[in-house]
């Protein structure tokens, strides 16, 4: 729901209702955005429960490529432009933390933002520990329950080695980030319900967290395996450019505004 007088609810507030909604058995579905308008538009979608945003779209929206080359302040305003512009909770994709996870994480909470996720980018373990000890920390400096969900590359960046010794390295990884305060772990990729089922049942229910690409499994068997949330990503821009591509292709065409189309805005 978009924000009305009288109705907002503190960071903390949604901080912990985040919390709630993934550890909540029901699975956490979340279109990411990546402005304000898409951030009203799906918050105001019937069944919507919180927002992501999704840090390759905000960066390809402003002409930037994705890998943190956006600069941070500007990725900052964003977020905080779409936590500011609805009463839900906003979790904000940081990418690696740019630089500083604490520092970064910080200036998310002063917008608003009440979780995020934190790419460890295949880096050492003990590195990508220390990010998430960092994060966890600026959340408990500003008294927030702040949801950080800690994301390895593992399965984006497997290439040809060993599944079986990609997936052992997800689950050390996943473990270790939960020690550190981490609220859930990420893993993007094409996973099958084999992998899926090893990551819940060595890290619990509810602590996972995956994405919906094509091929990956439907969303209700995510739910009886034990996900916590599922997320779309960069996809749901892919979606919305697809739908923009085919109708400049239909205008030259000759074809006019697509049947069904509504006004939102």
């Amino acid at each position: 729901m978009t924000e009305t007088p009288g109705t907002a609810r503190t960071t903390a507030d949604k901080a912990a209702e985040l919390q709630r909604l993934h550890a909540d058995p029901e699975l956490l579905v979340l279109v990411n955005v990546w402005d304000v308008i898409t951030a009203t538009t799906v918050a105001d979608v019937p069944g919507t429960r919180a927002l992501a945003t999704a840090s390759h779209s905000i960066a390809a929206s402003a002409g930037y490529p994705d890998g943190e080359v956006i600069p941070v302040a500007e990725m900052i305003a964003a977020v905080g432009r779409i936590a500011a512009a609805v009463d839900l909770p906003v979790s904000a994709d940081l990418e690696a933390g740019y630089g500083d996870a604490g520092a970064t994480v910080s200036r998310a909470i002063d917008v608003g933002i009440v979780g995020a996720n934190l790419e460890d980018q295949m880096k050492p373990l003990a590195e990508s520990v220390a990010a998430v000890r960092a994060a966890v920390a600026a959340g408990e400096a500003a008294g927030v329950p702040f949801v950080l969900n800690a994301r390895t590359d593992a399965f984006l960046k497997a290439g040809d080695r060993d599944p079986a010794e990609v997936l052992a390295e997800a689950v050390e990884r996943g473990k270790a980030y939960l020690d550190a305060g981490a609220s859930t772990f990420f893993a993007p990729g094409k996973l099958d319900e084999a992998q899926v089922g090893t990551l819940v049942e060595a890290l619990g229910p509810q602590k996972l967290n995956l994405i919906a690409i094509s091929g990956a499994l439907p969303l209700r068997r995510m739910q009886e395996l034990g996900v916590a949330r599922v997320s779309f990503g960069p996809w749901s821009q892919n979606v919305a450019l697809t739908a923009l591509a085919d109708l400049a292709a239909g205008a030259h065409g000759g074809d006019g505004l697509p049947e069904g189309t509504r006004k939102l805005n």
